[in-house]
Parts: structure tokens; C-alpha cells; sequence
């Protein structure tokens, strides 16, 4: 079984499940190389034999390591080392570095425009706008956030909508206090209804009418988002 298999893990930490069922341990003279160093682990897949653990929960995969035999992973770890010790090698991280922090800073931009776009707001309610787009946009863009807004199975115009509504759930609407029945789609339903209510409540601000902030659970959202910023700057 000195193959490639992609596993799960059990509550013995040398004890892994196959696809099929089966509990396999690693062969001798094999060893872990744990999640954390991407380059490690690609140098050591190549390399020969090696059995992935991995775990899923929900949507996401969580990574256990990868094990392999202890010369391929010393072999690796050795030119890995060697490679990194060139001053070159350091000159290219810091330049994709700053490559992916100019990317960022643009996808951020984008974002913020694509919020402003989406909502639309009255001149009356700019400022409102401004501050939504602001708050949404440092909650759904940062790398690794794993919300909707990293995502690019659909368009920006979509992800900038999905991430204003679903903020809106957790800042306007009792949704997190809310006892949800564990059934089949039930969360779902509950979501969908939320994001009718949170629609219908930024309509009041793509028009002049006037209305009572103190009323308004958005504008209480807002107000309530400045304060805290404005405490934790003192």
C-alpha cells in the first residue's frame, strides 16, 4: 500500500480511514509533515509515495499533514532549506508580497465601489452608504476571511450584494439569538426571509423620503458601528 491515498483521519493519530472504509496506518520509516510550509509539502508530494490526511467539515477541508517516507521528506526539507538560504529566494517573496498586497488593496477598492453600486442610496443617505460599504467591505475582504466576498464563483456585482445582505443579518436582524429548528432547509428559509426584510429596509434609503433613524435597525447599525470604532480609537 506504498501508494498515493487521500485519507481522514481517526481519534488515533496513526490510524487513518480510506475512501473505501479500510483503517491503515503508515508504513515504517514513514513520518508526518504537518500543515503550515506549502513549499515542504509540494517538494515532498513530488517526490514519491504519500498519503494525504485531510478532514472536511461543512464546506470547508482541514488539512491533518501529509505523510511520506522519512528520506523524501529529509531530501525535501534539505533543498528547501538550501533554496531559501539564497538571497535571491528572499528578494522574490518580498516582490510577490508587495504583489499580492497591491492586489488586495485593488480587489478592496473594487469591492467598496461594488457595495456603493448595489445600494444605491439617495443623496439624502450618502453618508449612510459610505459608512455600509466602509463596515462591509473590512468584514468581508480581508484574505482567509472565508466569506462570500473570496469567492469567485460568481461575479463581484453578486458577491458585493451577498456580502451586504448577509452582514445586515447579523447587524440588523435577531438571527443570531434566533432558536432555528434542526430541519432540512429550515436555516435556509429563515435566511431568505431575513434577507426580504433587510431589502426592504435599504429600499427606505434609496429614496428622499425622511424617515426616524432611532427606528431604523440599519441606521442604528451604523450609528451603533461609529460609536464602537470611535471607543476603541480612545
Amino acid at each position: 500500500m506504498h501508494t498515493t491515498l487521500t485519507l481522514t483521519p481517526t481519534k488515533d493519530p496513526r490510524t487513518f480511514r480510506t475512501e473505501s472504509g479500510e483503517l491503515v496506518s503508515p508504513p515504517r520509516g514513514w513520518i508526518c509533515v504537518p500543515p503550515g510550509d506549502p513549499g515542504l509539502t509540494r517538494r515532498v508530494k513530488a517526490a514519491g509515495p504519500h498519503w494525504i490526511v485531510a478532514e472536511r467539515k461543512g464546506n470547508k477541508v482541514f488539512s491533518h499533514g501529509v505523510w511520506a517516507p522519512v528520506e523524501n521528506v529529509t531530501a525535501a526539507r534539505a533543498g528547501l532549506d538550501e533554496e531559501r538560504a539564497d538571497p535571491a529566494y528572499t528578494r522574490r517573496l518580498a516582490l510577490a508580497a508587495k504583489r499580492r498586497d497591491e492586489e488586495q488593496q485593488e480587489y478592496v477598492e473594487d469591492f467598496y465601489g461594488a457595495i456603493l453600486r448595489f445600494l444605491r442610496f439617495s443623496v439624502r443617505y450618502g453618508a449612510y452608504a459610505r459608512a455600509l460599504a466602509l463596515a462591509v467591505t473590512k468584514h468581508a475582504t480581508p484574505v482567509g476571511s472565508g466569506t462570500v466576498a473570496r469567492t469567485k464563483r460568481i461575479p463581484l456585482h453578486r458577491r458585493a450584494e451577498a456580502a451586504v445582505i448577509a452582514w445586515m443579518r447579523h447587524q440588523t436582524t435577531a438571527y443570531d439569538d434566533m432558536d432555528i429548528a434542526r430541519v432540512k432547509g429550515e436555516r435556509r428559509r429563515v435566511r431568505a426571509s431575513l434577507a426580504e426584510v433587510s431589502r426592504a429596509v435599504l429600499d427606505l434609503h434609496r429614496g428622499d423620503e425622511v424617515h426616524a433613524p432611532q427606528a431604523c435597525p440599519l441606521c442604528v447599525a451604523i450609528v451603533r458601528i461609529h460609536r464602537d470604532t470611535d471607543d476603541s480609537e480612545d
